[in-house]
Protein backbone atom coordinates (compact mmCIF):
# COMPACT_ATOMS: atom_id res chain seq x y z
CA UNK A 1 0.00 0.00 0.00
CA UNK A 2 2.74 2.39 0.61
CA UNK A 3 4.69 1.38 -2.82
CA UNK A 4 1.80 2.66 -4.26
CA UNK A 5 1.01 5.80 -2.22
CA UNK A 6 5.15 6.45 -3.14
CA UNK A 7 4.37 6.13 -6.56
CA UNK A 8 1.75 8.06 -7.04
CA UNK A 9 2.71 10.66 -4.56
CA UNK A 10 2.25 13.32 -7.44
CA UNK A 11 -1.47 12.62 -7.41
CA UNK A 12 -2.01 13.22 -3.41
CA UNK A 13 0.45 16.49 -4.47
CA UNK A 14 -2.14 17.59 -6.88
CA UNK A 15 -5.40 17.11 -4.67
CA UNK A 16 -3.78 19.32 -1.91
CA UNK A 17 -3.02 21.77 -4.42
CA UNK A 18 -6.64 21.75 -5.70
CA UNK A 19 -7.59 21.81 -1.82
CA UNK A 20 -5.56 25.15 -1.69
CA UNK A 21 -6.94 26.74 -4.23
CA UNK A 22 -10.54 25.93 -3.58
CA UNK A 23 -9.51 27.56 0.06
CA UNK A 24 -8.07 30.62 -1.28
CA UNK A 25 -11.39 31.25 -4.12
CA UNK A 26 -13.39 30.43 -1.05
CA UNK A 27 -11.48 33.89 -0.04
CA UNK A 28 -11.27 35.45 -2.75
CA UNK A 29 -14.73 34.76 -4.35
CA UNK A 30 -17.32 34.18 -1.11
CA UNK A 31 -19.90 34.90 -3.68
CA UNK A 32 -19.25 32.88 -6.36
CA UNK A 33 -17.81 29.43 -4.32
CA UNK A 34 -21.71 30.10 -2.05
CA UNK A 35 -22.56 29.79 -6.07
CA UNK A 36 -20.73 26.02 -6.42
CA UNK A 37 -21.48 24.91 -3.56
CA UNK A 38 -25.63 25.59 -4.14
CA UNK A 39 -25.39 23.67 -8.09
CA UNK A 40 -23.63 21.08 -6.88
CA UNK A 41 -26.31 20.46 -3.84
CA UNK A 42 -28.73 21.26 -6.57
CA UNK A 43 -27.50 18.25 -8.76
CA UNK A 44 -26.79 15.76 -5.71
CA UNK A 45 -30.66 16.76 -4.76
CA UNK A 46 -31.62 15.61 -8.50
CA UNK A 47 -29.58 12.80 -8.89
CA UNK A 48 -30.60 11.39 -5.36
CA UNK A 49 -33.97 12.23 -6.06
CA UNK A 50 -33.90 9.81 -9.73
CA UNK A 51 -32.26 7.00 -7.73
CA UNK A 52 -34.78 7.21 -4.97
CA UNK A 53 -37.44 7.40 -7.65
CA UNK A 54 -35.90 4.02 -9.19
CA UNK A 55 -36.13 2.62 -5.59
CA UNK A 56 -39.64 3.11 -5.78
CA UNK A 57 -40.02 1.30 -8.59
CA UNK A 58 -38.69 -1.62 -7.50
CA UNK A 59 -40.28 -1.36 -4.16
CA UNK A 60 -43.51 -1.69 -5.84
CA UNK A 61 -42.20 -4.62 -7.91
CA UNK A 62 -41.78 -6.25 -4.83
CA UNK A 63 -45.41 -5.54 -3.47
CA UNK A 64 -43.28 -3.28 -0.69
CA UNK A 65 -44.32 -0.06 0.66
CA UNK A 66 -43.26 1.91 -2.22
CA UNK A 67 -45.53 5.73 -2.30
CA UNK A 68 -43.06 7.04 0.61
CA UNK A 69 -39.81 6.67 -1.47
CA UNK A 70 -41.67 8.30 -4.66
CA UNK A 71 -42.42 11.04 -2.09
CA UNK A 72 -38.79 11.34 -1.34
CA UNK A 73 -37.86 11.36 -4.87
CA UNK A 74 -40.00 14.09 -6.05
CA UNK A 75 -39.07 16.21 -3.44
CA UNK A 76 -35.27 15.71 -4.23
CA UNK A 77 -35.76 16.31 -8.04
CA UNK A 78 -38.10 19.59 -7.09
CA UNK A 79 -35.39 20.77 -4.02
CA UNK A 80 -32.20 19.88 -7.17
CA UNK A 81 -34.58 22.21 -9.60
CA UNK A 82 -35.08 24.97 -7.49
CA UNK A 83 -31.55 24.94 -6.68
CA UNK A 84 -30.93 25.73 -10.17
CA UNK A 85 -33.70 28.25 -10.79
CA UNK A 86 -33.51 30.02 -7.80
CA UNK A 87 -29.76 29.50 -6.46
CA UNK A 88 -30.30 32.45 -3.67
CA UNK A 89 -33.42 30.94 -2.00
CA UNK A 90 -31.43 27.53 -1.99
CA UNK A 91 -28.37 29.42 -0.48
CA UNK A 92 -30.10 31.25 2.29
CA UNK A 93 -32.72 28.08 2.85
CA UNK A 94 -29.53 25.87 3.45
CA UNK A 95 -28.02 29.16 5.60
CA UNK A 96 -31.52 28.71 7.85
CA UNK A 97 -31.02 24.85 8.03
CA UNK A 98 -27.11 25.13 10.08
CA UNK A 99 -29.10 28.09 11.73
CA UNK A 100 -31.92 25.96 12.94
CA UNK A 101 -29.34 22.97 14.12
CA UNK A 102 -26.94 25.22 15.47
CA UNK A 103 -30.10 26.57 18.15
CA UNK A 104 -31.13 23.17 18.95
CA UNK A 105 -28.14 21.57 19.32
CA UNK A 106 -27.30 24.67 21.45
CA UNK A 107 -30.00 23.99 23.69
CA UNK A 108 -29.21 20.52 24.30
CA UNK A 109 -25.94 21.08 24.79
CA UNK A 110 -27.15 23.35 27.79
CA UNK A 111 -29.40 21.05 28.65
CA UNK A 112 -26.75 18.20 29.10
CA UNK A 113 -24.58 20.62 31.21
CA UNK A 114 -27.41 21.35 33.46
CA UNK A 115 -27.57 17.47 34.04
CA UNK A 116 -23.85 16.83 34.41
CA UNK A 117 -23.59 19.03 36.51
CA UNK A 118 -23.44 16.90 39.59
CA UNK A 119 -21.58 13.93 37.88
CA UNK A 120 -18.55 15.53 36.36
CA UNK A 121 -16.40 18.52 36.60
CA UNK A 122 -15.98 20.92 34.11
CA UNK A 123 -19.57 20.18 32.23
CA UNK A 124 -19.58 24.16 31.89
CA UNK A 125 -17.46 23.56 28.80
CA UNK A 126 -20.56 22.23 27.41
CA UNK A 127 -22.91 24.46 28.64
CA UNK A 128 -20.57 27.26 26.92
CA UNK A 129 -20.42 25.29 23.60
CA UNK A 130 -24.18 25.43 23.70
CA UNK A 131 -24.38 29.39 24.48
CA UNK A 132 -21.63 29.73 21.64
CA UNK A 133 -24.32 27.56 19.15
CA UNK A 134 -26.84 29.30 20.12
CA UNK A 135 -25.52 32.67 19.43
CA UNK A 136 -24.06 31.66 15.91
CA UNK A 137 -27.62 30.20 14.95
CA UNK A 138 -28.72 33.64 15.97
CA UNK A 139 -26.45 35.24 14.11
CA UNK A 140 -26.96 33.33 11.07
CA UNK A 141 -30.89 34.44 11.23
CA UNK A 142 -30.48 37.69 12.29
CA UNK A 143 -27.51 38.63 9.37
CA UNK A 144 -27.71 35.93 6.93
CA UNK A 145 -25.14 37.70 4.65
CA UNK A 146 -22.42 37.48 7.21
CA UNK A 147 -23.75 34.02 8.26
CA UNK A 148 -23.25 32.70 4.90
CA UNK A 149 -19.54 34.61 4.47
CA UNK A 150 -18.48 33.02 7.52
CA UNK A 151 -19.41 29.44 6.92
CA UNK A 152 -17.80 29.79 3.47
CA UNK A 153 -14.83 30.96 5.01
CA UNK A 154 -14.57 27.85 7.16
CA UNK A 155 -14.86 25.59 4.52
CA UNK A 156 -11.92 27.96 3.02
CA UNK A 157 -9.99 27.61 5.82
CA UNK A 158 -10.44 23.91 5.76
CA UNK A 159 -9.41 23.67 2.41
CA UNK A 160 -6.63 25.20 2.52
CA UNK A 161 -4.86 23.40 5.95
CA UNK A 162 -6.57 20.49 4.51
CA UNK A 163 -4.58 20.65 1.35
CA UNK A 164 -1.40 21.47 2.92
CA UNK A 165 -1.87 18.35 5.10
CA UNK A 166 -2.00 16.80 1.38
CA UNK A 167 1.23 18.42 0.11
CA UNK A 168 2.97 17.40 3.23
CA UNK A 169 2.09 14.03 2.53
CA UNK A 170 2.81 13.97 -0.41
CA UNK A 171 6.67 15.06 -0.29
CA UNK A 172 6.88 12.61 2.34
CA UNK A 173 6.18 9.69 0.06
CA UNK A 174 8.02 11.16 -2.55
CA UNK A 175 10.79 10.81 -0.20
CA UNK A 176 10.21 6.89 0.61
CA UNK A 177 9.83 6.48 -3.43
CA UNK A 178 13.11 7.87 -4.00
CA UNK A 179 15.07 5.44 -1.29
CA UNK A 180 14.34 6.97 2.08
CA UNK A 181 14.64 5.04 5.20
CA UNK A 182 11.74 6.07 6.75
CA UNK A 183 9.54 3.18 8.90
CA UNK A 184 5.89 2.36 7.39
CA UNK A 185 5.36 0.19 10.87
CA UNK A 186 6.21 0.56 14.52
CA UNK A 187 9.78 0.28 15.59
CA UNK A 188 11.06 -2.92 16.25
CA UNK A 189 13.97 -3.56 19.12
Amino acid sequence: MVDILARNWWAIALRGLFAVLFGVAAFVWPGLTLAVLVILWGAYAFVDGIFTLVAAFRAAQMRMTWWPLVLEGILGIVAGVVAFIWPGITALALLYLIAAWALLTGIVEIIAAVRLRNVISGEWMLGLAGVLSIIFGVILIAAPGAGALAVIWTIGAYAVIFGIVLIALAFRLRGLQHGGTEQTGPAHT
